[in-house]
């Protein structure tokens, strides 16, 4: 790795005061000076960014969502603002486990794309279900992926390679969710790696903005035009 290369963690926030300040401590400890959290706000209502400020760390970046309302777009929002050779994704209410960065970097060496398991736990932390990668299946490879994504957002890391393919998000985020979409790019164009390692604590705790990798709740119907216009919006990408 170039000793020169940055590293930005994209963070998107609404209303989480309640636990942004526990994540952004135990990211702040895996990054060097020169790395950066751009943390796009989506016009939270509560402490959010007063808590957030409080850490007073120049490494932090707030930047207000104004590509439209939800977490998808409130994470192109801090990918379009990063600055860094390397992106990680990071949820407001999770914790980072110690070396995340370090196993990840070392990963991201050799592949486009790195997703780490996790460990799902409750609003304390306490493990639930344990780890992602087996209480899902998870598995590498494109048509597993565009069939039923199992990756989660705030398990990935990124090289700055697949901005090329990657943006714009499609204009549809209701059919096309953010870690949807960047799955499908990095398995269609690029290359990607399973780290078979939890290093997320993964916060379940009732008031999560996505599913998280459970039962989705959507009808047929829906999960067919999903897929349809995923593969669309690809192939448009070639």
């Amino acid at each position: 790795m170039n000793s020169n290369s940055r590293i930005s963690v994209c963070l998107a926030t609404y209303n989480g005061e309640k636990y942004v300040r526990e994540q952004l401590v135990s990211i702040l400890k895996q990054l060097s000076p020169n790395d950066e959290i751009i943390v796009s706000d989506d016009h939270s209502t509560d402490k959010t960014l007063s808590v957030i400020e409080s850490l007073n760390d120049p490494r932090i970046r707030i930047i207000i969502n104004e590509l439209g309302k939800g977490y998808s777009s409130n994470f192109e929002n801090a990918i379009n603002h990063s600055t860094g050779d390397y992106i990680f994704l990071s949820d407001q209410d999770d914790v980072w486990i110690e070396n995340k960065v370090k196993i990840m970097m070392n990963e991201l060496q050799s592949f486009d794309l790195v997703v780490s398991d996790a460990i799902i736990s409750d609003s304390f932390l306490k493990p639930t279900l344990g780890s992602h990668f087996k209480a899902h299946n998870t598995k590498i490879g494109f048509l597993n992926n565009w069939l039923k994504t199992r990756y989660i957002g705030a398990c990935m890391a990124f090289r700055r390679e697949i901005f090329s393919k990657l943006l714009p998000f499609p204009s549809q985020s209701k059919w096309c969710a953010h870690d949807y979409w960047i799955a499908n790019i990095a398995e269609f164009f690029f290359k990607v790696k399973l780290v078979d390692i939890p290093l997320i604590k993964y916060r379940r705790h009732g008031n999560n903005a996505s599913t998280g990798g459970e039962k989705s709740k959507n009808s047929i119907f829906h999960k067919i035009i999903v897929r349809i216009y995923t593969f669309l919006q690809l192939i448009k990408r070639m």
